[in-house]
């Protein structure tokens, strides 16, 4: 079980879980039932974060800065949610949530009020996920990003290769997907006009050795909505459920790290060659003067 810089657990007769203040981190997610971890464990050698929540940017800004009206505002990749400390508001034992507002920090490289809420629940075989968006400002409207980042062990067992396993695309309703189309990657981690089509076998797409080469696949336009890592005997051990209409799906490039990324995603990176304001980036999310935002997903485990 994957114990490091957890601060608060949640419990059930199947699963426990682990969460970080920093960043409201999922830390660890652990079948008591068949002793397994589910969570990369973080090691800085291949990535050193678990599964951090992107906010209020996912993805990169062009040249790392971005615009509102006249003025620039300096922004690193997937915001800074992730490396601030959140307060932990509600617990009982199977659930908690923690938030962030905005501060002077923040108002920085971001001029807007905000109070970001993260939830998790545990639900049987499965953790809920659960994000809640505030525009606390009596003004103006709120603009945002906001995605997942979790990183799921593959391969699960000594031994094994990561191309060993597959990946499965399927609907809500789990229908399995013919194919699915990805936007590439260009240059400084933004997305092309360039889709690739990739063919399907059963719904599955094998984690090729060479897979993540060109960094993320990226799914757009609500193509998927149950993503499963399969291991080499044909069994689901895990499913991201979602409703999202992005998905990401990563492994650091040439590494051949053993965990795949699965990461629910409400906005995206900047288009090379993008040169408008913050309110015209694709897949931007607007929030009135007290308006909330509410999204969730869900990981299934499966014993094994």
């Amino acid at each position: 079980m994957n114990e490091r810089n957890a601060d608060i657990w949640l419990e059930n007769e199947i699963l426990k879980a682990g969460i970080a203040l920093h960043g409201a981190e999922l830390r660890s997610l652990f079948r008591k039932d068949c002793g397994r971890e589910y969570l990369w464990n973080g090691d800085p050698r291949y990535w050193g974060r678990v599964s951090p929540v992107l906010f209020p940017f996912v993805g990169g800004v062009r040249d790392k800065k971005y615009r509102i009206g006249d003025r620039e505002y300096p922004m690193g990749q997937h915001g800074f949610a992730r490396d601030r400390d959140f307060v932990l508001t509600e617990k009982t034992g199977s659930e908690a949530w923690f938030a962030l507002e905005d501060d002077e920090e923040s108002r920085q490289v971001y001029p807007f009020r905000f109070r970001l809420e993260i939830g998790y629940r545990l639900e049987e075989n499965s953790i809920r996920v659960m994000w809640r968006v505030a525009n606390t400002d009596r003004k103006n409207p709120l603009y945002f990003s906001i995605g997942a980042h979790p990183a799921f062990l593959c391969p699960l067992e000594d031994g094994e290769k990561q191309w060993d396993y597959q990946l499965r695309f399927q609907t809500e309703s789990g229908r399995v997907l013919k194919e699915f189309t990805n936007r590439v990657f260009g240059q400084g981690g933004l997305a092309t006009d360039q889709m690739v089509v990739y063919p399907l076998e059963n719904g599955c797409l094998p984690i090729g050795e060479h897979l993540f080469d060109g960094d993320a696949l990226i799914l757009e336009n609500d193509q998927v909505q149950k993503l499963s890592l399969v291991s080499p005997s044909g069994t689901a051990y895990l499913t991201v459920e979602f409703t999202s209409p992005l998905v990401g799906i990563w492994s650091p490039p040439g590494k051949q790290a053993p965990f795949v990324c699965i990461e629910p995603w409400y906005g995206r990176c900047d288009r090379e060659g993008f040169d408008g304001e913050l309110k015209d980036r694709e897949w931007e999310n607007a929030l009135p003067t007290g308006g909330m935002f509410h999204a969730d997903y869900r990981i299934r485990t499966e014993k094994i």
